[in-house]
């Protein structure tokens, strides 16, 4: 069996992915906001830290996830929101390449080591790490 790795997966997540991950934060957000408009900006602001984390743009990713914590604070959510809903979408992630991929072992790897690659880039934000 040839060597995998996780690009193809990224490839695939950077194809696929997007729709997925708003439609998942829309309605994590709309359960804890219950303001349609809120969720709906909330959800726009989080898929972008998602499609930065995705693109590998770790710069991108740290202002962006930045933001989003400000946003969350204005919100009255914490950043145990932000870990839940994050959870989430790994989950579901997860749950489309198990369902979907699972008669190629070479794809179905090389997305679960993209996987694997991006919930160690999801670690807790360095002001929560200090606290």
């Amino acid at each position: 069996m040839p060597l995998t790795d996780s690009s193809e997966g990224f490839s695939g997540l950077q194809q696929w992915s997007e729709p997925l991950i708003f439609d998942r934060l829309f309605a994590a957000y709309c359960r804890l906001l219950q303001d349609e408009a809120r969720a709906r900006g909330m959800s726009r602001l989080h898929a972008r830290v998602w499609r930065a984390l995705i693109a590998g743009d770790m710069p991108g990713f740290e202002a962006l996830r930045e933001a989003l914590i400000l946003a969350l604070d204005h919100a009255d959510l914490t950043l145990n929101h932000l870990a839940e809903v994050d959870a989430e979408i790994m989950l579901e992630l997860l749950e489309v390449v198990v369902s979907r991929y699972n008669r190629s072992q070479r794809t179905a790897m090389a997305y679960h080591l993209a996987l694997m690659e991006l919930a160690g880039r999801l670690r807790p934000p360095a002001r929560a790490a200090a606290a």
